[in-house]
C-alpha cells in the first residue's frame, strides 16, 4: 500500500499529463472569455446602430435584448467549454450530447408557438420593421404600439383599446410612421361659384397654415377638379405633412376654409346691406 501511495507521487508521466490537461483547460477557459467579451462588443455595437437609426426609441427594449443575446451567448459558449474540458478528462460525450439532444427535442416540439413568438420577436426588432410610438396596422389592429416584448407587443388602437398580439402572429405590418404622410381634402362646391374664384378663395385662406400647423411641410397644393357632375364640383387639395398627422391636418384645412368661406359671405352681405 505504502509503495503504491509513493508511486503515485513519484509517477512523473501521470503528472505530466496532469500538467498538460491543467495548461489546456486554462487555455480553453481563457479562449472562451475572449470570445464572449468579443461576442459582446458585436453586441453592443450592432444594438447602438439600431438604437441611432430610430428618432423614437425605446432604449430598454434593446438593452432586454441586449441582455438576453449575451446570456444566450454566455451559456453557449460555457455549454462548448464544459464539453471540451470533459474530453480532455476522456470523458464519453455520446451519450451526453444525445440526451441533451432528445431534451432539446422535447422542449423544442412543447413550446413551438413561444419559440416562434421569439424569433418573430427578434426579427421585429433586428429588422426595424416598427418601434414603440410608431402608428401600425397588422391584420384587423391598428393603432400606435406601446411595448414591443420578446414574446408580445402591445398596440393602442385608436378608440383607447389595447390589443396584446403575439409577435408570432404579425406576419404583415403597414407601418404609418415611416414616411411623411399626404393629408388629401375633397372640397365640394357648387356650379354657380367660379373656380377661379375658388381657387383663389381656398389659397388665401391656407396661408400660414405651416404657422397655425407644423406638422404642415408646405403650403398645400390646390390641384384642381377631381369631379365634376351637373350640380356641383369637388376640388382636390393636398398636403404634405408629418407621419400620423394626416387626420388633424386635414380638419385644419376644413376648419381654415370653412372660415374663409363665413368671412366672404359676412363681407357680401355688408355690402349688400
Amino acid at each position: 500500500m505504502k509503495n503504491q501511495i509513493v508511486g503515485f507521487f513519484t509517477d512523473e508521466a501521470m503528472w505530466m499529463n496532469i500538467l498538460t490537461s491543467g495548461i489546456r483547460v486554462t487555455i480553453i477557459f481563457i479562449l472562451t472569455r475572449l470570445v464572449i467579451r468579443v461576442v459582446y462588443k458585436m453586441i453592443d455595437q450592432f444594438l447602438l446602430k439600431q438604437e441611432k437609426s430610430r428618432i423614437q426609441v425605446n432604449s430598454r427594449r434593446f438593452v432586454t435584448v441586449g441582455e438576453l443575446l449575451k446570456n444566450v451567448t454566455s451559456v453557449v459558449c460555457n455549454f462548448v467549454m464544459i464539453l471540451i474540458i470533459l474530453s480532455e478528462f476522456n470523458f464519453k460525450l455520446g451519450p451526453l450530447l444525445a440526451g441533451a439532444g432528445v431534451l432539446g427535442l422535447a422542449i423544442g416540439f412543447g413550446a413551438q408557438s413561444l419559440v416562434k413568438d421569439v424569433i418573430t420577436g427578434f426579427f421585429i426588432i433586428f429588422e426595424d420593421q416598427f418601434a414603440v410610438g410608431d402608428v401600425i396596422k397588422s391584420g384587423e389592429y391598428r393603432g400606435t404600439v406601446e411595448m414591443i416584448g420578446l414574446r408580445t407587443s402591445r398596440v393602442r388602437g385608436l378608440n383607447g383599446e389595447t390589443y396584446i398580439i403575439p409577435n408570432g402572429m404579425i406576419t404583415s405590418v403597414t407601418n404609418y410612421s415611416l414616411s411623411n404622410s399626404l393629408a388629401i381634402v375633397d372640397l365640394p362646391v357648387k356650379n354657380d361659384q367660379q373656380l377661379k374664384d375658388t381657387v383663389t378663395l381656398i389659397q388665401t385662406a391656407l396661408e400660414g397654415i405651416t404657422e397655425r400647423r407644423p406638422e404642415v411641410q408646405r403650403t398645400p397644393d390646390v390641384l384642381g377638379i377631381q369631379t365634376l357632375n351637373t350640380s356641383e364640383y369637388v376640388v382636390r387639395i393636398v398636403a404634405e405633412c408629418n407621419p400620423n398627422a394626416r387626420e388633424a391636418v386635414e380638419r385644419q384645412i376644413f376648419t381654415d376654409i370653412k372660415q374663409a368661406i363665413e368671412a366672404r359671405e359676412m363681407g357680401q352681405e355688408r355690402a349688400q346691406g
